[in-house]
């Protein structure tokens, strides 16, 4: 985000989401706060604003009977106002059935506005979906191309171009068809110099696939880099980050999340899934009046896309819409849970329709177990619960250091250099390991299945004994050579995982943090599965096993571990319980391992609870300072409003603007001078009693079309936000009544009320400032700002170091 050339300006660019290209390549800066942002950046395209005017008569005018472009909205890093919105789209829908009542068309536009929402989680369901089949797609045949090519068609990935050949089932992955590049460019794969040449195509294709992602965000779309949880979760709580959600965005994370991928770093693209579906949302909310001009009700169809997302990246439509519903949503009123069901129902099944793996499953990994599971079996899922625990309070402790001196040293300078170097290490550590050279998605796909006796992998190489085979069930066998070479190769493989992983989240490359999380849980419950099998079968006499698991029955089942580690890490890292224990229940298909994968995922968020509060998002969202108020943390200081409002002592007093007897000059040097968002309007300086309160952004647009549009308005022009104002000599300019943009119900609390309440009204309702006042008189104001610096302070943390870095 290190271009210049931000233009910024007209109201249309103002108001929509889609202006991604102008606004994208600005730096983030939020040295600013959402209640006082730089006059140049909050007045747009009136920076040039002056004070001249056209001379007139004395008439007294209120040229906003009809509402202006641009009154109401709000400019680019500001917080929305939810009550404010709330009541508009209140106000809207009573005009519209009252209207309904009065004709034939009147009643059908009714009907139509009440089925565009769902005609709109259509749409969102539908392009999700259709996305998500792309990558899936995209990135299974880039991963391969990195290993070979198919002969009898590029666009073939290993599998594929392997259907038609006429090998035997063990050999099913060495069909003619597929060439390795030793074998397309020497002629043979045998032989060390094929393995070196091997090597090296392997490392310039994940370098080049690296190299192009991060050039096309740092090029074109700066927010399209990380998961975009952290970013989502601020947005949907009322924060306006204009181009997150935009076209570019949208384009750009679409393509380098199939770079990124492929090029076998350790991220994954189920976190990006959901900030392309809230993309998709955000850009059909254009073509509903609706959702377009009103931001509180874009931010449920937002929620709604988020479900969507998870419901395409891993196959689980119920555990999406708990995922929006526990993890990332701010409001989330019935309504829209059943249109976010609706939604996340529809990407499955488009994406089940396109079938991207060929296996008519949404996800690598869907895995089936028919074996119960014993009660005794707890220990072991509760111990990999605490290791879910401990590798996500590490992670993220880890994580934010690396990311915290990313920021604040010469290291983000250079985004593109730190990208080529992770990806060079990744691949030159990946290529000697089977495990790791595969895919990380293939990778936990191999570790949750449960051998069969077809099964060729190193990790089914048991010494078989096929007399005591009952049925399709294999009995609990002797490790193989094979088995003992996996877990050496996996335990190499948990180790790099481990580490690597913290270096690549955050990097301007898309990154999600799922697979990951759950590659390494998977590795280590598979370590333990296999220990537990092996202990299972030569020591079966012993207390814990006599009663359950006698000789050739098949009493372990190492792929469960893996599956419960797998949750134990991505609860970890995530702090998700009940979203979690859906998704991967949803995974499995199985209603009996419920309890095993419950045990894993508490113990995993209590552990690392005890260790950090914090989840990898909300950490994130403290270290880039975004102005989030988080809903499940509670207030107990006994502090008061008094303590927290401004102005302080020794402060210069409060800036207001009197209801009747300001001139626009007035006005206008008040707003150049000041750089807050908004003002109270009172009765008269020494009066101080409250009358409404004026947002910024609000007066600047109308005194501005005032001065173009209506003859007589000047600078010595009184403003007037009364119904009646008070009379002038017949001498006097005209008057510019500007009661329509006044909130004449602000949010107000007496001086003593205490922090903890007014906290509380923050988070509920959504403010973005509140008014404090002393018998009826205005005292102060607090503002979003105000809350969290507070939050901050009383947590002895520095409130100026976490805000808009």
């Amino acid at each position: 985000m290190d271009q210049k050339g931000c233009r910024r300006g007209s109201f249309q660019s103002a108001t929509s989401d889609e202006d991604m290209l102008e606004i994208a390549g600005a730096p983030v800066d939020f040295s600013m706060a959402d209640d006082d942002p730089p006059l140049d950046r909050e007045m747009g395209g009136f920076s040039s604003y002056n004070g001249g005017g056209m001379n007139g008569t004395s008439t007294m005018m209120d040229f906003l009977e009809e509402p202006l472009p641009g009154v109401g909205t709000y400019e680019d890093f500001n917080t929305i106002d939810w009550v404010r919105e709330k009541s508009r789209d209140r106000d809207r829908h009573r005009e519209i059935t009252n209207r309904s009542k009065e004709s034939t068309w009147a009643l059908l536009h009714s009907v139509s506005d009440a089925f565009s929402g769902w005609l709109l989680m259509l749409l969102i369901g539908l392009l999700a979906g259709s996305l998500a089949g792309l990558i899936d797609i995209s990135a299974h045949w880039m991963t391969d191309l990195k290993e070979g090519v198919c002969l009898a068609g590029f666009w073939f990935n290993h599998e594929h171009c392997c259907w038609k050949s006429n090998t035997t089932f063990t050999d099913r992955d060495k069909c003619p068809e597929w060439k390795s590049w030793s074998q397309l460019i020497l002629g043979h794969g045998e032989g060390a110099f094929a393995y070196i040449l091997n090597y090296l195509m392997y490392v310039i294709w994940a370098l080049m696939f690296s190299l192009l992602a991060v050039l096309l965000v740092k090029g074109f779309a700066p927010y399209a880099c990380g998961s975009g949880i952290p970013e989502i979760k601020t947005i949907l709580s009322g924060f306006i980050i204009r181009g997150y959600l935009g076209k570019w965005t949208l384009v750009i994370k679409t393509i380098t999340l199939v770079l990124a991928v492929s090029s076998g770093l350790s991220l994954g693209k189920e976190g990006p899934l959901v900030h392309v579906a809230c993309c998709c949302g955000n850009i059909l909310c254009h073509l509903f009046t609706k959702y377009r001009k009103n931001e509180a009700k874009r931010r449920e169809v937002l929620s709604a896309a988020a479900a969507a997302g998870v419901s395409v990246a891993f196959g689980a439509p119920i555990g999406g819409v708990l995922f929006s519903l526990e993890e990332v949503s701010y409001y989330f009123p019935l309504k829209t849970l059943w249109r976010s069901f609706f939604a996340a129902l529809v990407a499955a099944f488009t994406l089940r329709s396109i079938n991207p793996f060929g296996n008519s499953r949404l996800v690598l990994f869907y895995v089936e177990f028919h074996m119960p599971w014993h009660l005794l079996e707890l220990v072991p899922f509760i111990l990999l619960g605490i290791f879910g625990g401990l590798w996500g309070a590490f992670f993220i402790r880890s994580n934010i250091a690396w990311c915290r001196r990313r920021k604040t040293t010469r290291l983000g300078r250079y985004p593109v250099l730190e990208v080529l170097v992770v990806t060079a290490i990744t691949a030159i550590l990946a290529f000697p390991n089977e495990y790791t050279r595969m895919s990380t998605s293939e990778l936990i796909s191999e570790l949750f299945n449960d051998c069969g006796i077809l099964d060729s992998s190193k990790l089914c190489e048991y010494v078989n004994d096929f007399n005591s085979t009952k049925g399709d069930d294999l009995p609990d066998r002797a490790a193989g050579p094979g088995v003992y070479t996996a877990m050496w190769q996996l335990a190499l493989a948990l180790i790099m995982k481990v580490f690597i992983t913290i270096f690549t989240f955050g990097m301007k490359v898309p990154s999600g943090l799922f697979i990951p999380s759950m590659a390494v849980g998977a590795i280590a419950g598979r370590l333990l599965g296999v220990a537990m099998e092996q202990l299972a079968f030569y020591h079966h006499d012993w207390a814990i096993f006599s009663g359950w698991c006698s000789q050739g029955a098949d009493c372990i089942t190492p792929g469960l571990y893996a599956m419960v580690g797998a949750a134990a890490c991505l609860g970890g890292v995530t702090r998700m319980t009940v979203s979690l224990v859906v998704i991967m229940f949803e995974l499995t298909g199985g209603l009996e391992y419920i309890v095993p994968l419950m045990a894993a995922a508490m113990t995993s968020k209590w552990v690392a609870d005890a260790i950090g509060r914090e989840g990898i998002y909300d950490a994130h969202i403290r270290l880039n300072g975004y102005p989030f108020l988080e809903a499940k943390e509670e207030f107990s200081h006994k502090t008061r409003a008094m303590d927290v409002m401004r102005p302080r002592k020794n402060d210069p007093p409060l800036t207001v603007i009197t209801q009747d007897t300001m001139t626009v000059e007035d006005v206008e040097t008040i707003v150049t001078s000041t750089t807050y968002s908004g003002y109270p309007v009172v009765v008269s300086r020494a009066s101080q009693r409250l009358v409404g309160f004026v947002l910024r952004r609000d007066l600047i647009i109308s005194i501005e079309n005032a001065r173009k549009k209506q003859d007589g308005i000047v600078s010595t022009s009184i403003i007037c936000f009364t119904d009646y104002c008070p009379p002038l000599p017949p001498s006097s300019p005209s008057v510019l009544k500007l009661r329509s943009i006044l909130d004449l119900s602000p949010f107000t609390v007496t001086d003593e009320t205490p922090m903890e309440i007014v906290v509380d009204i923050f988070r509920k309702l959504g403010l973005r400032q509140c008014l404090v006042t002393h018998n009826g008189k205005l005292l102060g104001i607090i503002t979003k700002k105000d809350v969290l610096k507070h939050i901050a302070q009383m947590a002895n943390q520095d409130p100026d170091s976490i805000l808009f870095n």
